[in-house]
């Protein structure tokens, strides 16, 4: 109970204007679940199709239906303002969720109306809500005042569902997420859990690892440093810095996962490379910083060199997300079919692996801190 206290203390203290981020809260490992200009990361169920008006996310169709993440989630906090038509508002959430989105058939469903003994919500006005799922329960708090402290035993991870009903609109903006729960498999000090592996061909100038004020560092390459530890489905996060002295030159490297065990370069590969064409960061180059390498590349180049950044990788099944400075940059489900031979050769990678640091030449120069992850059971 202390930890459902300390997690419900930080979800109230955050503040949530104009659908971003501050910096404690990127450094605290909070994401965008609403970019405020695209349904990116959002899925349609039943008769609504998402639609962004002024900064909010809305549905617009003539059934009622849900909107749900693209990604599923197991323990978090997570915040967002609403404002409905009607009062009380006339839609419901789902927690925990699988398709199809149906009240009867999927997740744990929660009805937006103000809980008894509470003054009535009103129409036309932002309302804050705030919930913590932590292990079988759930705490959700609206505008400060709880109304809902349950316990389950249902799922364990899946779905944020929002419903829309006809002729009662409902909008929501500031929707964020703070994935709980992660545990650091870098100690800070050492490389102790860690080992590296030799690329097939001797380097003539071989990477360099060691931990240094507080980071795995690395200068030189090819090379590559991977977690003893394996993963299947998980929540990843990490700082990242990319350092160099040439305004032309930008470092490429990546984080691999669900590769084989003491074999170079396999897996999934998440993009390290802060440069983009034309001054402007929608057009990455070679895929950009949080982008699937080979498979899609990153919406937007958000970070810079010479500065830390936060990268988010959520990895289930097929799907995979990332979020770089809590921003969404990719999500992509492999369509392929299993294999050993992995995403290069259009095979899906479902098996563990360890989670690998690339030094991907010479010019390396990167540093990786605060590396911790949270394994997910598989779900449907």
């Amino acid at each position: 109970m202390k930890i459902f206290s300390l997690l419900l203390a930080a979800a109230l203290t955050l503040s949530a204007q104009g659908n971003t981020l501050t910096p404690k809260e990127i450094s605290d490992g909070w994401l965008l679940l609403f970019d405020g200009e695209t349904s990116w990361g959002w899925a349609a169920e039943g008769g609504v199709k998402p639609k962004v008006v002024d900064g909010a996310l809305t549905a617009e169709g003539s059934d009622p239906g849900w909107l749900h993440t693209t990604t599923q989630f197991s323990d978090y906090i997570l915040k967002a303002d609403f404002e409905s038509a009607a009062a009380p508002p006339s839609s419901s959430l789902l927690l925990r969720a699988h398709r199809p989105m149906s009240p009867a058939e999927a997740g744990y469903h929660f009805e937006l109306a103000a809980a008894p003994n509470r003054p009535p919500l009103q129409a036309g006005r932002w309302h804050s809500l705030e919930i913590v799922v932590l292990g079988p329960r759930i705490l959700i708090k609206i505008n400060g005042k709880k109304t809902v402290d349950f316990m389950g035993a249902r799922p364990m991870a899946g779905y944020i569902g929002l419903q829309f009903v006809k002729d009662k609109p409902i909008r929501f903006r500031n929707i964020r997420l703070q994935p709980v729960g992660l545990g650091p498999i870098f100690n800070g000090k050492n490389l102790s859990g860690w080992q590296v592996v030799q690329p097939p061909k001797p380097a003539a100038e071989p990477a360099e690892w060691s931990a240094r004020k507080g980071a795995v560092h690395v200068v030189k390459g090819p090379g590559q440093l991977e977690s003893k530890a394996q993963f299947d489905d998980f929540v990843l996060q990490m700082d990242v810095k990319t350092s160099t002295n040439d305004a032309n030159f930008h470092p490429n490297s990546g984080i691999f996962f669900r590769g084989r065990p003491g074999v170079f370069w396999t897996g999934y590969e998440i993009q390290i490379r802060n440069e983009y064409k034309d001054n402007d960061r929608a057009k990455p180059v070679d895929t950009g910083s949080g982008g699937i390498y080979f498979h899609q590349p990153a919406r937007r180049v958000i970070p810079s060199d010479n500065q830390f950044y936060t990268q988010t990788v959520i990895a289930q099944g097929r799907h995979i997300a990332t979020w770089v400075n809590g921003y969404p940059v990719a999500d992509w489900e492999d369509p392929h079919p299993e294999g050993d031979g992995g995403p290069r050769n259009r095979q899906a990678l479902l098996k563990a692996g360890p989670i690998s640091l690339q030094a991907h030449d010479p010019k390396t120069n990167l540093d990786f801190r605060n590396i911790r992850v949270k394994s997910l059971s598989r779900q449907p």
